[in-house]
């Protein structure tokens, strides 16, 4: 071989390589780049422009173009100069929750008692629909768990209506936007939140398969109120905290998926034309 032809053979190798790292990128980018709640970003990739959020409220303001990761924060509030929430403390049995800075539409309640109460606990949804039962775990998850007991006493949820509903490729019906009107017109749904973030929890070889129930979040560390429960197999990265597992009323979900949305995204995506509104969360001791 000259010396010419072995030119020519390693230029090749080497766009062979790039264009397959590239497609890892992307597929890679579209497996994660799905949930997400709170403020819409606008990234520019190789001059194209895409808005995301990691699980965007529904297919119209959400991460349905996102095959790009922003190289700013996504959200105001994880920059260094704002305070930062604080992981479950095993000495004190505290967690530490903190403001959303970033300012995005909010049902403010209050913060969550620092003190974390761990032991094994169930969350009834009761809505609409019917009653959905989850085993949460509070030895895992207690920041989590804790944010849910207390929204559940102050009612946060009451009335509040499931706004996203995936599609056979994204299996998962997203809730917990108190302002959310999930009528498939709304360009705000998945934004709402009560005001405070929390750290992620329980994330080491996390898997998102039937009957999981997850945080969706905007980045790391900052979940609000809206989750997210899997009615076939998500394929996700580890990015989500899973924090329960439905026990009951999955059918439901099953129900609801057969009804299609309203008006899809390019992702597939919608408001649910079977409507799941949340009359009351209610979070007890395990027996």
């Amino acid at each position: 071989m000259s010396g010419k032809d072995r030119q020519k053979q390693l230029a090749r190798e080497h766009y062979e390589r790039q264009n397959q790292r590239r497609i890892e990128r992307e597929a890679r980018a579209k497996r994660n780049a799905i949930i997400g709640t709170s403020v819409a970003v606008v990234v520019v990739v190789g001059g194209v422009i895409a808005a995301t959020t990691l699980l965007g409220g529904n297919g119209t303001s959400s991460a349905t173009a996102a095959s790009a990761t922003p190289t700013t924060p996504a959200n105001p509030s994880q920059t260094s100069t704002a305070a930062q929430p604080t992981a479950f403390d095993p000495a004190g049995g505290t967690c530490g929750y903190v403001a959303d800075t970033a300012g995005g539409p909010a049902k403010n309640v209050g913060l969550p008692p620092a003190k974390v109460d761990t032991t094994p606990k169930t969350m009834t949804l009761k809505t609409n629909q019917g009653d959905i039962v989850i085993e949460v775990s509070a030895e895992k998850t207690p920041c989590t768990v804790n944010s849910f007991a207390f929204l559940a006493k102050k009612k946060y949820f009451n009335g509040s209506k499931c706004h996203r509903l995936g599609s056979d490729q994204f299996p998962v019906l997203q809730c917990g936007d108190p302002l959310a009107k999930a009528d498939g017109k709304s360009q705000t749904d998945g934004r709402g939140g009560p005001g405070y973030r929390f750290v992620n929890e329980n994330l080491k070889d996390a898997k998102y398969t039937r009957g999981v129930v997850a945080m969706a979040n905007s980045g790391a560390d900052t979940n609000g109120s809206q989750f997210f429960i899997v009615y076939g197999n998500a394929q996700l990265g580890p990015d989500y905290t899973p924090f329960g597992k439905v026990t009951k009323g999955l059918e439901i979900i099953d129900k609801v998926n057969k009804g299609g949305v309203i008006t899809p995204g390019p992702d597939g995506t919608g408001a649910p034309k079977e409507t799941v509104e949340i009359k009351d969360v209610t979070m007890s001791s395990k027996s």
